[in-house]
């Protein structure tokens, strides 16, 4: 039976454990709470766009005038000045592109926390992995936490988190050897603004770690009853789920259907 549905998918491979003599500190657990390392954790913000030690809360909520530094609450902080929490967001305008972090390796990030404004399907999340030039994540922001309709709604997982006031957590973990770089861009008509952290670790990373892939995929209607979630993935890796959303033009589908997997360019599905 043929059908007219939307169908919205972001899907996501991810990595083996990446667990490794000696203990490099990145899957911190009960069980290896006791171990030490060499790992160096670092976090980005508006209040530190590097990561960098001691380059945090130097926005001046009064002098600084540096455009990329200028606290944007200062009318909330005018009174507190430096090293006090005055820059929480970042404003993208229109049509623009902001790095959001651009990290040296190797190391690994293990949790994104945002809060986009405006339309979620306006604002394009893309993540580079040792300087290649076309992303290995590219997704509207929403659709990437699970969040399609631009409109908040609950989700509990160990890898994606969206909390109250439509607060966007991810806990994937995204190794890279030499770089890291994840951008922003805003392809609406209005300025956002981000509230965003990038919480990651700078440490050894073992020779078996995959980089974390994500691709978007919308079929409006679908092509008969068929809509592809993922394809063209070559090489070695772990295929760890997709999150779907769809809507009905009409009464006649039940939300039945079938998932199949061809695997290595065969014709019927394993």
């Amino acid at each position: 039976m043929k059908t007219n549905l939307i169908a919205l998918v972001a899907c996501t491979v991810l990595v083996a454990n990446c667990m490794a003599e000696p203990f490099n500190g990145l899957t911190a657990d009960m069980a290896s709470l006791c171990r030490l390392s060499d790992a160096r954790t670092r976090s980005i913000s508006p209040e530190n766009f590097t990561g960098a030690r001691n380059a945090g809360a130097l926005a001046d909520p009064v002098a600084d005038k540096d455009k990329r530094n200028v606290a944007n609450a200062s009318g909330c902080a005018r009174e507190l000045g430096k090293g006090w929490k005055v820059n929480p967001f970042v404003k993208i305008a229109p049509g623009e592109t902001l790095t959001l972090a651009d990290i040296e390796g190797p190391g690994a990030i293990q949790h994104i926390w945002m809060t986009p404004t405006k339309l979620w399907r306006h604002s394009i999340i893309r993540m580079y992995w040792d300087d290649e030039t076309d992303p290995s994540v590219e997704c509207p922001v929403g659709d990437f936490f699970a969040s399609p309709y631009n409109k908040y709604a609950q989700v509990s997982s160990l890898a994606v988190c969206v909390n109250p006031g439509s607060a966007f957590n991810c806990y994937w973990l995204m190794p890279f050897r030499r770089r890291a770089r994840i951008t922003m861009e805003n392809v609406g008509k209005e300025e956002m603004r981000l509230y965003y952290q990038i919480d990651y670790t700078l440490t050894d990373i073992p020779s078996d770690a995959a980089y974390l892939h994500a691709q978007f995929r919308r079929s409006n209607p679908t092509k008969g009853s068929v809509h592809t979630l993922v394809d063209g993935i070559a090489g070695k890796g772990h295929y760890v789920g997709t999150y779907v959303a769809w809507r009905v033009h009409d009464t006649g589908w039940w939300g039945e259907g079938e998932i199949k997997f061809h695997l290595d360019g065969e014709e019927n599905p394993t």
